[in-house]
């Protein structure tokens, strides 16, 4: 195990004390032999100081953060280097911008933000301010049950499974000329039957299918098809299947497919989110001119396997052990960022996280859903 005294640090301030919080700051104390660098949890906010004392308690005991019930005292603690935002999807552009404008690099949660115009209005901010900004990406909403100095979240491109899926589509050619690419994430979370002050069921907190779990699909169509610029505008075609067409509480997708066709590569990606079923193991089939690859795991958010199954060869299984849930791979590939001095991450840039909102913002579009803070 990598001594963490010899490590570089980042220090880190916490925003929110929900449950994508405690994740990521369990994943941040693990002690890990390939560790990059040493992750301190400086500071912590939240709405109290008994949430935040009891959010430390439980899952960072061993370190001594400030704690602050005020998100803007929380940006002006002189030590902290980051700002890490687990808050509402609602809140992220008004919470990444408090932290833009303290100077503080950030790291904020998927969805980065309601729509690409808070997206742009983000990055726009941290260019101008200098410091360096991402998006980072939250465990489904199971898990409740179950740029520049700023940044906010794509984990998964982070995953080794990740890396390893790109090098053998596009390094090896393993699977030859990809033509179709099929991505499903389903949760059994309906949202006619939830709680309806639930953060995944209101929505004037931005739930829906498709802010919570297309972006995973849109993000793996993505990887496999988004391969140089000439193909990163490609068609949109959408539909939507709503809670209830006559409450306007519950006009929020429970069921969204969402058509991506490149016709420069002949090729065309079907993503599918759900609220209504639990979707399979293998959630991802990217399929090519040799064979195909397919994607396994216990969800989208948390790829585990790939399986490789060539023509006339017999199929292939590459398992991926992941300590934790992950979060540290992207932590550790933002301490090497801002120790060299870039403005924004290669893996997860800023022109694929306002791609992919861009995608997401055309099929609201097109199946008329809108959030209030939009109206």
């Amino acid at each position: 195990m990598a001594n963490k005294s010899d490590l570089p640090t980042l220090k880190w301030g916490i925003v929110g004390c929900g449950t994508i919080s405690s994740r990521f700051v369990s994943d941040l104390c693990l002690g890990r032999p390939d560790a990059t660098t040493k992750h301190v949890i400086e500071a912590v906010g939240s709405s109290s100081m008994d949430k935040a004392s009891a959010f430390v308690a439980e899952h960072c005991p061993a370190q001594k953060p400030a704690l602050y019930d005020s998100y803007e005292a929380l940006y002006n603690h002189v030590s902290v280097d980051i700002v890490y935002i687990g808050t509402p999807h609602v809140l992220h552009c008004e919470n990444a911008l408090g932290a833009i404008a303290a100077g503080k690099h950030v790291l904020c949660e998927k969805p980065f933000a309601l729509n690409a115009l808070e997206t742009r209005r983000m990055i726009d901010a941290a260019r101008a301010k200098g410091v360096f900004l991402m998006e980072g990406s939250q465990v489904s909403p199971l898990s409740t049950s179950t740029i520049l100095k700023c940044l906010i979240a794509v984990w998964t491109r982070f995953f080794p499974v990740a890396k390893k899926f790109q090098s053998l589509l596009h390094d090896e050619k393993a699977i030859g000329d990809i033509a179709s690419v099929f991505v499903d994430f389903g949760l059994y979370m309906p949202i006619s039957i939830a709680d309806p002050t639930r953060r995944t069921a209101s929505r004037a907190l931005g739930a829906g299918a498709l802010l919570d779990l297309g972006i995973y699909t849109l993000t793996w169509a993505s990887l496999a098809l988004d391969t140089a610029l000439s193909s990163r505008h490609p068609n949109v075609v959408a539909s939507m299947a709503f809670a209830s067409e006559t409450n306007p509480d519950k006009k929020v997708d429970e069921f969204t497919s969402v058509v991506l066709q490149y016709p420069d590569l002949k090729a065309h990606a079907i993503c599918t989110s759900s609220l209504l079923y639990k979707s399979a193991e293998e959630f991802a089939h990217v399929y090519g001119s040799k064979g195909s690859i397919s994607v396994g795991g216990h969800m989208a958010s948390r790829p585990q396997y790939l399986v490789v199954r060539l023509n006339g060869e017999e199929e292939r299984r590459l398992d991926f052990n992941v300590p934790g849930f992950g979060f540290y791979y992207e932590a550790d590939a933002v301490g090497a960022d801002i120790r060299a001095g870039r403005l924004e991450n290669r893996t997860c840039s800023l022109d694929s996280t306002l791609a992919i909102m861009s995608r997401m913002d055309n099929a609201r579009v097109q199946c008329g859903l809108t959030y209030p803070q939009e109206e």
